[in-house]
């Protein structure tokens, strides 16, 4: 039987937002008793709550709704690369061990590189603040992975730009690379190596981002 990681982080009250976001909340609008026989609540939350995609149209105006984006690139293989305590980005030579062709004996299953690169930044990822300081890439290591032929990046922060940036250079090199992006993962436990990665969004039709359940699936 195939192993299964849920790299999904819980989403509940306490949940850390990005400062300013709408954090999650919850409320019950029918109850089981006498007369009703279901629970029924409401929920309001950011999209970028948790595990979550983002779409085109979070960092371009003129960009697609989550909704309208193909799934083929939250659904296949993918590689799992270390970078803890890489510092405040993470550079072409925190991943370059992970890259090529294996050498004999490697830790990776496939010979080349899957479409999808997920990094691990934290030993033990912060689920009770937020982290102003939070790791993020590189604008040169996303272009190196477009490169390299990766259509989706993930990382385990709660973004792939630096918290305090207006810019967000990482978010504009995947707008003009066409990549995909998946954040918040939660990587804790998972080796580096070669999984199966399932991550698919909601089909919210207007919305800038999804929330994931994001799982990864080993391959033997």
């Amino acid at each position: 039987m195939k192993k299964l990681w849920d790299i999904s982080p819980p989403i509940h009250a306490g949940a850390p937002v990005f400062p300013g976001d709408t954090a999650y909340t919850q409320q019950w609008v029918a109850s089981i008793e006498p007369g009703c026989p279901v629970n029924v609540s409401a929920i309001t939350l950011s999209p970028h709550v948790g595990a979550h995609a983002d779409a085109p149209l979070h960092y371009d105006a003129a960009g697609a709704a989550i909704g309208a984006v193909d799934l083929d690139a939250f659904l296949g293989p993918c590689r799992v690369v270390h970078a803890i305590g890489c510092g405040p980005l993470v550079r072409p030579e925190h991943i370059a061990h992970a890259l090529g062709k294996p050498p004999s004996g490697g830790a990776w299953s496939l010979d080349a590189l899957p479409p999808r690169v997920l990094v691990r930044v934290y030993q033990h990822q912060p689920q009770d603040r937020f982290d102003d300081a939070l790791p993020a890439f590189a604008p040169d290591t996303v272009e190196q992975l477009a490169d390299l032929g990766v259509k989706l990046i993930g990382i385990d922060s709660a973004s792939i730009d630096p918290a305090d940036s207006k810019t967000l250079d990482s978010h504009q090199v995947i707008r003009r690379r066409g990549l995909r992006v998946l954040e918040n993962l939660l990587l804790d436990d998972v080796p580096e190596g070669d999984y199966e990665l399932i991550a698919l969004p909601l089909k919210l039709t207007t919305a800038d981002a999804s929330p994931v359940r994001a799982i990864l699936r080993s391959l033997e």
